[in-house]
């Protein structure tokens, strides 16, 4: 599946974005999806992941309730609200997707090389 992630921009600490994740070629219903970012120097980390029915969500402890992930099956989109956002969340926002068929009900994956498909980065900047 190709994925497509857009809703980057910049914003003061404190504020809000929604990032979207648009899957194409495939239905994207059948993937389980998430985001990683990464920011300059530092190496690429997880943030959060829903499974294909969205029975299954887990987030990285720095999400601490800030961000809700969500998917909307009619329009083959995951997105990513982010509210309360700082400083140190700067970082170019990448999805990536991994069909449900490869997955056990219930599982979730958190590394980066458990993600065969991949979507070009958007890049979320927050000022201070």
């Amino acid at each position: 599946v190709q994925l497509q992630a857009s809703g980057g921009g910049l914003v003061q600490a404190g504020g809000s974005l929604r990032l979207s994740c648009t899957g194409s070629g495939r239905i994207l219903s059948s993937y389980h999806v998430a985001w990683f970012r990464q920011a300059p120097g530092k190496e690429r980390e997880f943030v959060s992941t829903i499974s294909w029915n969205s029975g299954t969500k887990y987030n990285s402890d720095f999400v601490s309730g800030r961000f809700t992930i969500s998917r909307d099956h009619a329009k083959n989109t995951v997105y990513l609200q982010m509210n309360s956002l700082k400083p140190e969340d700067t970082a170019v926002y990448s999805c990536a997707a991994r069909a449900r068929r490869t997955v056990i009900d219930g599982d979730y994956y958190t590394q980066s090389s458990q993600y065969p498909d991949w979507g070009q980065g958007t890049q979320v900047t927050v000022s201070s």
